[in-house]
């Protein structure tokens, strides 16, 4: 069993992870004013004792506390720290340090500094709690509080003897005010200096700070409490995950893993660090496409040549517990060369995104290795990736279907693999569904993977699901949950087989029917025997041709999803 602590930006994310298990769960909040609807989770409200959280724990068997609270919940985060229980710490990003700011280990420092540099009116951005830690200033030196908006907030000012005239307020709608937003206000208040907390990202701490530098006042920031250097820190969904799968197994049915370029990636960033440092890290930090940064175990093989086990996921997969290899060299120059190693196929043809006769290492992984380097070095590099038993695994995929010959390739546009079993995804995919739902979306974007999802909220900020191949089932749950809307955006691959009727779009299931495209094609029907791969067709074949693409996808969507709003999008290179 696991319990959250949240009430924050945080506490939603780790519920949304939560959610996507069959088990239960606990979110604690110390107020009941954070609307969160839960399927599966249990909510608490109300601030526990140490005593109450303790007996909490034990008589609902707790493996796993998440901590998800604010950074500067100090009694909290003691009273978690006592509880002897493995801890995963959901932890905003922080943004680094700024030049021109003071920072205070605390309050009491603060003050001592404003009083020092003669701070003539404050503008006191740390929030309600904070009032009564700042009374020694705010009682000699005009200040005025930003808080919330709410009965509980403004019943606190008053009662450690605050002036009400010098508080202001968030707006109704609790968003965090931009960086013209927070000029206005400061300018409006006349003050020459702010304080604020380190709040990170999510805090809008930096909006803040550069207000306040660009107006030409001084800055004072109180910096986050430290924390257990025991727990388990992660700053994102996946993260947060795969910690707790390590943590408490069994939890989620089935576990996630690393791509082949995550793998890849950590790999070449530990070999790197062998070969500028000396050092033989154990395990390495580096960044996943969309930002969240993740750990993983590498082994040092010699200077220069580090590697990683691929970490699996529990749906079946040739690669998984194979040991992926990157050498690197620095070499003359800045440019950044990938070399074929053993185990990893060659491009022999166009189309893949990355240049034929190279190794075949995917445009992701390339940019995620790339941007490793350049955090350690600006130097020349080459780099050689290597896969363990690379050529007999490739027997078993369908590389040499899109021309990767002699080995497999390096994949991944996420850096995670998802269980996709067609039992559990399906499982999973309800779930999503159900969230949606219960936060109050009407409307859902049904995407088969990352960039789909990418090329369709360039347009909009709809939520999507991610259907996999299953674009029929994830129709049908749309239909019975009574979404009103739904956007379907859809790659060409699996465009040409759901225009055939093939509402299972996986490569096991069904392949590209030429015979088939042929029928739509027309006069330009013999260009269909020279394609190698569905995409080709954007480069030989008229808008038409795509026109009536999209319009046999959504026929046979509109047979599944036969109520409501429906629009099939089909995505181009990221576009729609």
């Amino acid at each position: 069993m696991i319990l959250i602590f949240g009430g924050t930006t945080e506490g939603r994310i780790a519920v949304e992870v939560c959610e996507q298990a069959e088990g239960t769960f606990y979110y604690s909040t110390k107020s009941s004013l954070q609307q969160v609807e839960l399927q599966h989770g249990i909510r608490l409200s109300g601030a526990m004792t140490e005593a109450e959280m303790q007996n909490f724990c034990t008589e609902h068997d707790i493996k796993c506390i998440v901590d998800a609270a604010h950074p500067f919940a100090e009694n909290l985060h003691r009273t978690i720290a006592k509880m002897g229980l493995p801890v995963v710490r959901l932890q905003r990003v922080f943004d680094q340090k700024i030049t021109g700011v003071t920072y205070c280990t605390d309050y009491a420092g603060a003050i001592e500094k404003m009083r020092q540099d003669g701070v003539r009116k404050l503008l006191a951005l740390t929030g309600t709690n904070t009032i009564v830690k700042l009374r020694e200033f705010w009682q000699k030196t005009p200040t005025f509080f930003r808080i919330l908006n709410r009965k509980e907030s403004i019943d606190a000012a008053l009662e450690s003897g605050f002036k009400p005239d010098n508080l202001l307020f968030y707006s109704e709608l609790h968003n965090l005010p931009t960086q013209e937003e927070e000029m206005k206000l400061m300018n409006q208040v006349g003050c020459d200096a702010i304080i604020t907390k380190e709040s990170g990202e999510s805090g809008g701490y930096e909006q803040k700070v550069n207000a306040a530098l660009q107006l030409g006042l001084k800055v004072y920031v109180v910096q986050r409490p430290s924390l257990p250097a025991e727990w388990t820190y992660v700053t994102g969904k996946i993260g947060l995950r795969k910690a707790i799968e390590q943590l408490v197994p069994g939890f989620f049915p089935l576990k996630t893993g690393f791509t082949t370029g995550a793998c890849a990636t950590a790999a070449t960033k530990a070999a790197l660090i062998s070969l500028l440092y000396d050092e033989s890290p154990e395990t390495i930090d580096f960044s996943l496409p969309d930002g969240e940064i993740m750990s993983i175990p590498v082994q040092i093989e010699q200077k220069g040549v580090a590697s990683v086990v691929k970490d699996f996921s529990d749906d079946p997969d040739v690669t998984r517990g194979c040991k992926i290899t990157s050498m690197v060299a620095l070499t003359p120059g800045n440019e950044i060369k990938f070399l074929q190693g053993k185990g990893v196929g060659v491009v022999t043809l166009p189309g893949l995104g990355i240049p034929v006769n190279g190794p075949a290492v995917n445009p992701t992984p390339r940019a995620m290795i790339e941007a490793e380097i350049r955090q350690l070095t600006e130097s020349g590099c080459n780099v050689t990736i290597s896969v363990e038993n690379g050529e007999e695994l490739a027997k078993r995929t369908f590389n040499y279907k899109v021309g990767v010959e002699g080995g497999i390739s390096i994949i991944g546009t996420s850096g995670i693999v998802y269980p996709l079993s067609n039992e559990a995804f399906l499982r999973s995919l309800r779930r999503e569904f159900e969230v949606a739902k219960a936060i109050g979306c009407t409307e859902i974007g049904l995407v088969s993977g990352k960039k789909g999802e990418t090329a369709l909220r360039q347009q909009s900020d709809i939520r999507c699901i991610h259907y996999g191949n299953f674009v029929g089932e994830a129709l049908s749950i749309a239909k019975e949950l009574g979404f009103h809307k739904v956007v379907v955006g859809i790659m060409i691959g699996k465009a040409v087989k759901l225009a055939e009727g093939n509402m299972n779009t996986h490569s096991h299931k069904v392949q590209m029917n030429k015979e088939f495209l042929k029928t739509l094609a027309g006069p330009d029907a013999d260009k269909i025997d020279h394609i190698n791969m569905a995409r080709d067709l954007w480069t030989c074949m008229p808008q038409s041709f795509f026109d009536k693409i999209t319009e046999r996808c959504y026929a046979h969507c509109r047979n599944v999803f036969n109520e409501g709003d429906l629009i099939v999008k089909l995505i181009c290179d990221d576009q729609v």
